[in-house]
C-alpha cells in the first residue's frame, strides 16, 4: 500500500510492504467538514469485518511509526556514542603518550639527582676518612664535625613539596607550643635536645650534647619528657667554676648506634673531668663488639686517660669498660 497522511490529506509516497491500505474516507470527510451525524451513519452501514480490518491496520501503521521513531532516535544515540569512544580511543592514546614522555623524563631526572648525590656522598666520605685518620693521629673529632657532617647528609635528601601544601601538616604545626625546659627532637641534625629561651619570633636556643645552637621552630618536635633515672646520682662541684652539676659515674651505651655511641663518649668524659672523676665505668655490652672496640680506641686516643680496662665479672665483665683519669 502507499501511505497516507490523514492530517495533511496528502500522501507521503512511502511505500509500505506488509501493510496493506485501509479506507480513509471517514477520516477525509470529517477533515473536509461533512456532518459528524452523517459520518457516524455511514461507519453503521459498513459491516463490522470491514470496521475490524480498518482498525487493525490503523494500529499497526501506529505501531510502525513508533518503531521509526524509537529507531531514528536510538540511531542518533549510536552515532552520539560512536563519536565518543573515539574522541576517548584518542585521549586514552594521548595520555599514554604523554605519560611516557614525562615517565622518562622523570626518570632522567632522578638519575642527574642520584648522580649529584653519590658524588656529594663521596665528598662526605672522603672527609669522615680524613676525620678518622686525624682522630687516630693527636686530635681527635669534635661533636660539632660530626653533626655538621650528618648535616651535610641529611640535606642530600629532597623535600617532598607536597607535604607543605599538606593543610593537615600545617595545622599539626600550629598547634606547637613550645616553653623553655621542653623535650624536643632537631630534625635537622636528628639529635634530642632541651630548650633553653627564645631568642626571636620563631627561633629558640637549643642544648645539644655540650653544644648550644639557635634552631628554627619549624626544625623542631616536641618530644615527651624522658623518664627520671633509676639509677643513684652523685653531686659534685666542678673545679673550674663552682656551679654544682649532676654526673653520673656510669655511661650507659646498649642500644645505641655507633656514631651516636662515640660522639656521647666524647661528652662524658669531658663532663666527668670536668666534675672532678677519677674514674668512672662505660657500659658497652659485648654485640657484635664494634661499640666496645669504638670506645677503646677513643679513651687510647686521649691523652687525659690514664688507663681503662675490663670490668671485674660481677660488675659486667668485657661488657663495661672502667675508666681511669
Amino acid at each position: 500500500s502507499m501511505e497516507f497522511d490523514v492530517d495533511t490529506l496528502s500522501p507521503t509516497y512511502h511505500l509500505l510492504i506488509g501493510i496493506p491500505g485501509r479506507s480513509n474516507a471517514f477520516d477525509i470527510s470529517k477533515r473536509l467538514g461533512l456532518s459528524q451525524e452523517i459520518i457516524e451513519q455511514s461507519k453503521q452501514i459498513i459491516d463490522g469485518e470491514s470496521q475490524d480490518l480498518n482498525e487493525m491496520i490503523s494500529d499497526l501503521e501506529n505501531q510502525r511509526k513508533m518503531t521509526e521513531t524509537e529507531y531514528l532516535e536510538m540511531r542518533h544515540y549510536l552515532d552520539d556514542s560512536e563519536q565518543l569512544h573515539h574522541d576517548l580511543k584518542e585521549a586514552y592514546e594521548i595520555f599514554f603518550e604523554e605519560r611516557e614522555r614525562e615517565m622518562n623524563k622523570a626518570k632522567a631526572k632522578a638519575n642527574e639527582i642520584i648522580e649529584e648525590a653519590e658524588k656529594k656522598a663521596e665528598d662526605l666520605i672522603q672527609d669522615i676518612r680524613q676525620m678518622q685518620l686525624r682522630s687516630s693521629s693527636s686530635s681527635h673529632v669534635k661533636e660539632h664535625e660530626l653533626i655538621d657532617v650528618k648535616t651535610q647528609l641529611s640535606g642530600l635528601k629532597h623535600d617532598e613539596s607536597h607535604l607543605a601544601k599538606n593543610k593537615v601538616l600545617k595545622k599539626a604545626k600550629e598547634k606547637k607550643t613550645f616553653k623553655p625546659g621542653d623535650d624536643v627532637l632537631v630534625e635537622t641534625f636528628g639529635q634530642r635536645g632541651t630548650l633553653i629561651k627564645k631568642v626571636s619570633n620563631k627561633e629558640w636556643q637549643v642544648q645539644l650534647g655540650i653544644l648550644k645552637m639557635n634552631v628554627s621552630e619549624d626544625s623542631m618536635t616536641l618530644l615527651a619528657p624522658e623518664k627520671e633515672p633509676t639509677t643513684r646520682m652523685t653531686s659534685v662541684t666542678s673545679d673550674s667554676g663552682g656551679s654544682r652539676q649532676t654526673v653520673k659515674t656510669q655511661l650507659d651505651l646498649r642500644g645505641k648506634r655507633y656514631e651516636e655511641a662515640i660522639a656521647e663518649v666524647d661528652q662524658y668524659i669531658d663532663a666527668a673531668l670536668l666534675a672532678g672523676y677519677p674514674q668512672v665505668t662505660i657500659v658497652h655490652g659485648r654485640g657484635t663488639g664494634a661499640i666496645k672496640n669504638g670506645v677503646q680506641d677513643y679513651l687510647k686516643s686521649n691523652r687525659r686517660v690514664k688507663k681503662y680496662e675490663y670490668a671485674p665479672s660481677n660488675q659486667g665483665g668485657d661488657g663495661a669498660t672502667i675508666v681511669s683519669f
